[in-house]
């Protein structure tokens, strides 16, 4: 069972009807008793960083989620805020974040003529560049890969984790991997046949695979 996480903030019914789609069991849930039950966890997020990180501190689940992700090692997918969250901190705002990655955000900056013209936030479909996948999160996919994204801020201090890049103005970090613990800027639950094989390939993920 796949225990997607309700603290407020995400895309959760969409995440859970592309889950509904590949025939994963899936749940949408704040309950203690079935995060601790879930083989894998999603945290997803659409907002303002500190409203995050405020919002999970209040729910009273993230001592549950380390113990399951840092103790239990337990997979757990990050999208878009969700994955910000899971590095120190953010640009964006004044509290620390889970310290999972020991990464940073900042907002997308555009100093030369040619990239005066491109708008914040990065929003819409943008390719992106497998650069380094243990897991097998994007192997399944043998064509060109596009994913949506809606965002401000982006990773950076990242490299050792990277798994994704992607460019818009400038090389960014797109998704990331540490162990069990995976995120991804962009949003698969809006990316249609991309966001199905990726949310299929975290889905198989075994022990080994993680």
């Amino acid at each position: 069972m796949i225990a997607i996480i309700d603290y407020g903030l995400g895309n959760v019914g969409s995440i859970y009807n592309m889950l509904r789609v590949i025939g994963a069991p899936a749940v949408i849930t704040k309950d203690p008793a079935e995060i601790t039950g879930a083989s894998k966890l999603i945290l997803p997020g659409v907002g303002s960083f500190d409203q995050a990180i405020t919002l999970l501190n209040n729910s009273g689940l993230r001592g549950l989620l380390e113990e399951k992700v840092i103790s239990g090692s337990t997979p757990i997918l990050g999208i878009c805020l969700g994955m910000q969250i899971m590095t120190r901190g953010s640009e964006e705002g004044s509290l620390p974040g889970l310290g999972w990655f020991d990464a940073h955000c900042i907002k997308f900056s555009f100093k030369t003529p040619e990239t005066s013209n491109l708008k914040i936030p990065h929003m819409g479909w943008n390719d992106i560049v497998p650069v380094n996948d243990p897991g097998n999160l994007f192997g399944s996919i043998d064509e060109e890969l596009k994913f949506y994204f809606a965002h401000s801020y982006h990773l950076t201090d990242a490299s050792q984790y990277e798994i994704a890049s992607a460019c818009y103005g400038y090389q960014f970090t797109v998704a990331l991997k540490r162990g069990n613990i995976l995120g991804v800027q962009f949003h698969p639950e809006r990316s249609h046949m991309f966001g199905i094989h990726l949310f299929k390939a975290f889905a198989d993920l075994t022990d080994s695979g993680c």
